[in-house]
């Protein structure tokens, strides 16, 4: 099995300048999509699970399924990753399911809709990463509230997001607290806001620095060179998968996404982890619909579900190349949690000196 930790996959890309897509699954058609484009590129990947997600397809039934996707890829390094983790017990729960990584974000508290208080956020992250490390776990967390520059509120994701008017300040980072952030939880990395948002409808047009704040990722990695940053909701939403979805009967109005080139600029300064699940989500659907319309008589599901699997699968490829991970897998000797573990007890997995690990 080739199971990996985040802290060991973000480390590798740091070392080697590239960025890891980390793509949301709920079922096992999404798994293999995601496997097969890793597989084609020789890529590392992270699967990632919404507490929404575990919800719609029970702990058990993914835990097998990470198993099943590392037996039938045993080459390619994975990282199972919960996605928005609201309090301890969510966190554990994971690990103790075979995830490898948790994000536990307390930038909002338990109810995952109302903004939390810096305090709250410092004191609950570093129990999680206290726990997580015991066994060998990696943690990220997030610092700022993810939400529209332009509206000033926040998107749910499978019930995760504030709700209401948000400060302007609480949707960026600020690179000062940010160090102070990472050192005082012991974080493997660090999620920051910076204008992205959850779901398609992130930007009224295309966005500029005043609604991407790429200049908060390049301040705060000047602060932090050796943090692995992370940046949520990153789909580009593609033109081609808006007009595949309403030229066969869907409403899609006009919206614009995370531009691939500007993630891209993010990477070079300090970005390892990048959250896509809105342009999985399009691709799947667009060839749904484009099937339904095209014979009105088929009803078998596997007709439906091959093609959009290969749409799935060629975004993913499309990511992982350009983000720089193709070619990197078999560059990577996965280490075991249980030596993760004896690494964090020893200190030598400090975040404050997070170096890059050869492979």
């Amino acid at each position: 099995m080739a199971l990996i930790t985040l802290r060991q996959l973000l480390d590798h890309a740091a070392e080697h300048g590239y960025g890891v897509p980390a793509f949301n699954i709920n079922n096992m058609e999404q798994g293999l999509a995601i496997m097969e484009a890793a597989k084609a590129t020789d890529a590392p990947v992270i699967i990632q699970a919404s507490r929404g997600a575990r919800s719609y397809a029970n702990d058990i039934m993914l835990a097998k399924m990470i198993e099943a996707l590392a037996a039938i890829y045993p080459t390619i390094p994975l990282c199972m990753h919960q996605d928005h983790g609201n309090d301890e017990a969510t966190c554990m729960t994971a690990i103790r399911h075979g995830f490898t990584s948790v994000m536990m974000d307390g930038s909002l508290m338990g109810d995952a809709k109302t903004p939390a208080s810096y305090d709250y956020n410092v004191q609950i992250t570093e129990r999680v990463a206290r726990m997580a490390h015991w066994v060998g776990a990696s943690v990220e967390g997030e610092l700022g509230v993810l939400g529209s520059l332009e509206t000033g509120e926040g998107e749910a994701e499978d019930g995760h997001g504030a709700t209401g008017k948000l400060d302007h300040s609480m949707l960026l980072t600020d690179p000062d607290q940010a160090v102070d952030f990472v050192a005082r939880t012991g974080v493997d990395a660090l999620a920051i806001a910076c204008g992205t948002s959850h779901g398609a409808y992130k930007f009224s047009r295309k966005p500029t620095g005043d609604i991407l704040a790429m200049s908060v990722i390049e301040a705060i990695h000047a602060r932090l060179p050796n943090t692995h940053l992370v940046m949520h909701g990153s789909s580009s939403v593609p033109q081609e998968l808006q007009d595949i979805i309403n030229e066969n009967g869907g409403e899609m109005p006009q919206t614009f996404g995370v531009p691939v080139d500007e993630i891209v600029r993010g990477i070079r300064h300090g970005v390892r982890k990048v959250n896509i699940d809105t342009d999985c989500r399009m691709a799947m659907a667009g060839q749904f619909r484009k099937i339904a319309m095209a014979n009105r008589r088929e009803f078998d599901p596997r007709k439906f579900l091959k093609p959009a699997m290969d749409a799935m699968r060629d975004l993913c490829r499309d990511r992982l190349d350009a983000f720089g991970a193709a070619g990197m897998a078999s560059k990577i000797k996965v280490i075991a949690m249980d030596d993760m573990a004896r690494r964090y007890a020893s200190g030598a997995l400090n975040p404050a000196a997070q170096t890059a690990k050869a492979a």
